[in-house]
């Protein structure tokens, strides 16, 4: 009888261990699920479609379980998209472990393009993809 209530005690603490825990970080899952990013450019910098200036945004992944390749760029204090853009996935050989973003020269007087963006602890990344239209750059 004493290993019965021991074993419901055990097992009811661990209820609700994992209840609280899930309580309390449901921020950073969420985090983790969109791969929220905060980055900020010196420079202003070209996504397909149009050109950032320079400032601090947040990327993304849109909430959705059927496509995970979708960005989205918000403003700093993510009251407003600022772009919503499909992506490829690009995979790397080493897992970084801080986010990396990497960028493809333009002409001179050009801002330079993003090209790739990884998350870290993952070795897919979002690859942005260019029409071969060239968009005027006016600053």
């Amino acid at each position: 009888m004493h290993k019965l209530r021991g074993a419901v005690i055990a097992l009811c603490a661990v209820l609700l261990f994992i209840l609280f825990g899930a309580m309390l970080a449901p921020g950073a899952r969420a985090d983790l699920w969109v791969k929220k990013t905060v980055v900020t450019f010196g420079e202003d910098v070209e996504i397909p479609g149009q050109v950032l200036p320079a400032g601090t945004y947040v990327f993304r992944l849109a909430d959705s379980i059927s496509d995970r390749h979708i960005v989205q760029i918000w403003t700093a204090d993510q009251d407003q998209i600022v772009a919503t853009i499909m992506t490829i996935p690009n995979t790397r050989f080493e897992t970084p472990e801080r986010s990396i973003f990497e960028f493809d020269e333009r002409p001179s007087g050009s801002p330079s393009a993003l090209k790739v963006w990884f998350y870290p602890g993952n070795a897919t990344g979002e690859e942005f993809v260019y029409s071969h239209v060239s968009y005027s750059y006016n600053h």
